[in-house]
């Protein structure tokens, strides 16, 4: 059988750390994303491992986004080759990323059917509902998700309203954090009259995930 994922970026220490983090890209980028390097980096510099992937759409050269079995089916492969890499059984990873990454990795964790064990769930951005469709909320799998969520969210993120997701994550069974960015858009550009930059609202970002995956208990 051909691997679905082909394209990887391994950064961090490769042997000696009791957790790993799984960074899946969002449905425009790939994992050359800023969000995601960041992240990565902020995680090599706290002694944790991380894997960032494509999407096999990404590595083809199309735009649009896989059929949603091959994306959950290439987010478990992701899963198992960062287990792989890292010398970790699955329990020890913390899945997550940005925007349909993120999305997908909570869904691969939280299904009936053979889900993924998980130390944890890291949402950069997560796209409560499609762009003009807050009547459609992407929240059905809320409910079995038994591990802890991190959600690091714009104010102005279109995709995810404050009051929304909030009202929304209460249905997660497993403890969750919320950061939100003030003025930040939901690829974490803020207003320009705040004085701050897309950089400095990506150092918040990957400060803010490494440190709460360093802080996850068994």
């Amino acid at each position: 059988m051909t691997d679905l994922v082909t394209d990887y970026a391994w950064q961090g220490p490769k042997r000696g750390a009791d957790r790993a983090v799984l960074l899946a890209h969002g449905a425009g980028s790939d994992l050359e994303g800023a969000a995601l390097r960041a992240v990565a980096d902020a995680l090599a510099d706290a002694k944790v491992p991380s894997l960032r992937f494509n999407y096999p759409y990404r590595s083809a050269g199309r735009r649009a986004p896989d059929r949603p079995k091959v994306l959950d089916a290439a987010t478990r492969e992701a899963a198992a080759e960062l287990a792989r890499r890292a010398k970790l059984p699955p329990g020890r990873l913390v899945l997550g990323g940005r925007s349909m990454g993120g999305r997908y990795c909570s869904m691969v964790v939280a299904v009936d059917d053979d889900p993924v064990p998980a130390l944890g769930l890291a949402m950069l951005s997560y796209p409560l509902h499609a762009a003009g469709k807050p009547e459609r909320p992407r929240t059905e799998h809320f409910p079995a998700i038994r591990v802890p969520v991190l959600f690091v969210s714009g104010t102005r993120d279109s995709l995810a309203a404050r009051p929304a997701l909030t009202a929304a994550a209460r249905a997660i069974r497993g403890p969750v954090t919320f950061h939100w960015i003030e003025s930040a858009d939901h690829g974490y550009r803020p207003l320009k009259e705040g004085g701050r930059t897309t950089a400095d609202v990506l150092t918040e970002v990957a400060e803010t995930a490494a440190r709460w995956v360093l802080d996850l208990s068994d």
